[in-house]
């Protein structure tokens, strides 16, 4: 394997989504008034760097896992309180990210994650403005034998209209369902030579081994489209196309989560930095537009994990935020230490388990444990 053909379209995909995250926290902070004092992509030791005219250090740091925008007032990259800010004069927390209304630091903090989920709107509407978005009629172009749909009566040149009840138009939209439903019962809405059926139909699970070597479990309803095509969309349908779709992406990596949560779906889906960079590599190859539509979905994940209620995530500031909220002052620094102490735990757990992840689904612990064995 070409080392370089995995870490540099990985580097450059992390570093982009990044910065964009990033640059949302510093756009609305200064609109707020706050003074930022650096803006780090990467953690750790400054690779390079520069100071622009209000004082703001840019850098890019040795580490490119992550970044941060520290403000004036902030004790590290996490935003926690710094001693300094009860004994700041006036002019000082005029500037200072802690003193401003909780409103304003509320805006702040949501601007990240919506900063990544505009940049996948934006990447999406691009790819479906140019090359395209796939949209292969919801039509059964062949029904396999023994399948779940078989056993429903599903024939071919059936067209799905609803799922559930849901009106649907794309065979990608049956396939979405059937991933994120496993082995729920559903039903399915077809028009047949013009009558319209409703036909109970449950998927059947099955595990498969991936072309990255991984071996998951997947929902099959045992049908086939008639071939994949491309429809693109002027810039406006593109926009709204877009929106959409990164709505139903975010809503399915929840549901998804929540699945693993409860224990109905596994959690070997779970990728860490290594799956990614393997991914970016293997996206890359293919071409700029599956790459383009790659950044746009992690973009949404990004900005959904950083959305999580855990302290040292801007979702766990704006917790923070809310309780501050209802009991009109802030928690008590004390309660703010060991809160984002938790988080950082949660955080660095969550990174180790998906890591290991990582090896054991790139062969690399089977690799090791044959060494020794």
């Amino acid at each position: 394997m070409n080392i370089f053909e995995y870490l540099l379209p990985f580097l450059l995909v992390l570093s982009v989504l990044i910065f964009f995250h990033e640059l949302g926290h510093f756009w609305v902070a200064r609109r707020c008034g706050v003074k930022v004092e650096v803006f780090s992509i990467g953690f750790g030791r400054e690779i390079v760097g520069w100071n622009d005219r209000h004082g703001t250090r840019w850098k890019i740091s040795w580490l490119p896992l992550g970044g941060y925008v520290k403000m004036y007032g902030d004790a590290d990259p996490a935003s926690t309180p710094g001693a300094e800010i009860s004994h700041m004069d006036a002019a000082e927390r005029a500037v200072s990210f802690h003193h401003k209304t909780l409103l304003q630091r509320a805006a702040i903090v949501v601007a990240g994650p919506a900063a990544n989920f505009l940049l996948a709107i934006v990447l999406l509407a691009g790819a479906f403005a140019t090359v395209g978005q796939p949209f292969t009629p919801a039509l059964v172009g062949g029904v396999l034998p023994g399948s779940a749909a078989e056993r429903a009566g599903i024939q071919a040149g059936d067209r799905v209209v609803a799922i559930d009840g849901k009106r649907i138009e794309r065979f990608e939209e049956i396939q979405r369902f059937v991933q994120l439903n496993l082995e729920r019962p559903t039903v399915l809405s077809i028009d047949r030579d013009g009558r319209t059926l409703d036909l109970p139909v449950t998927p059947a699970v099955i595990e498969e081994t991936n072309r990255l070597g991984q071996v998951t479990r997947v929902a099959r309803l045992g049908i086939r489209g008639q071939g994949m095509s491309f429809k693109t969309h002027d810039p406006l349908s593109a926009v709204w196309r877009a929106a959409g779709e990164t709505w139903t992406q975010a809503a399915g990596t929840l549901k998804a989560l929540g699945q693993m949560i409860v224990g109905t779906r596994g959690t070997e889906e779970l990728g860490g930095p290594i799956r990614i960079a393997q991914m970016s590599g293997e996206v890359a190859q293919g071409g700029i537009a599956n790459l383009i539509v790659f950044m746009a979905i992690l973009s949404i994940n990004l900005g959904l994990i950083n959305l999580f209620p855990v302290p040292m995530l801007d979702g766990g500031h704006l917790v923070l935020y809310a309780l501050e909220a209802v009991r009109g002052r802030p928690l008590p620094p004390r309660a703010v230490e060991y809160g984002f102490r938790i988080g950082f735990g949660l955080v660095i757990s969550l990174m180790v388990f998906a890591t290991w992840n990582d090896l054991v689904h790139t062969g690399v612990v089977r690799f090791l444990v044959g060494l020794v064995s």
